[in-house]
């Protein structure tokens, strides 16, 4: 009997983990947030083929002084199409956004640019994927918040949608220009 009794605590016990688990996760300040080692560190180097036609930024471009957005995207990339209208709202209100083309056709990311235009002050290419892999990259798009000294004030991975832009993207700009 007492056997039975032992057996039958098994799933009570298991189900008081899942819960406390469960409660713990939910506890966490941005359950959608990705963890980032790269946040309050210098940002990584910036290694970049040319796009032809565009001008290019380096490692001095990031710390020019000036607040600015590190922008990953891809022609291929459904998120990066639905974010693009945010990131030209962001160059409107006059916002340097430097754009990384990340694993992608040349031909296909001009037409991406051409169809929906050019939020970039400066743009570079990264067909194989190394300057990402350096910056901690997860897919894209994904956004990086580099304040005047070139240090990483938000990494922030997924598409910008307004709700992003105001709770999460125009705060980190904000912060980094304190």
């Amino acid at each position: 009997m007492a056997r039975f009794s032992l057996l039958m605590a098994v799933p009570v016990v298991a189900f008081a983990g899942f819960v406390t688990l469960a409660l713990v996760g939910m506890g966490r300040e941005d359950p959608e947030s990705l963890p980032s080692a790269r946040e309050g560190k210098a940002a990584p180097p910036v290694a970049l083929e040319e796009f032809p036609g565009k001008a290019s930024f380096d490692d001095a471009t990031l710390r020019d002084g000036t607040v600015k957005l590190v922008n990953f995207w891809a022609s291929w990339c459904g998120p990066c199409r639905a974010e693009h209208p945010h990131l030209d709202d962001l160059k409107q209100a006059g916002v340097q956004i430097y754009g990384v083309n990340y694993k992608d056709q040349l031909n296909n990311a001009e037409s991406f640019l051409t169809e929906l235009g050019d939020p970039y002050t400066a743009i570079g290419r990264d067909e194989k994927g190394r300057m990402a892999l350096d910056w901690g990259l997860y897919g894209v798009p994904e956004t990086y918040v580099i304040d005047g000294e070139g240090k990483v004030v938000l990494r922030f991975a997924g598409p910008i949608t307004s709700r992003v832009l105001e709770e999460t993207i125009r705060p980190a700009m904000e912060e980094a220009a304190k």
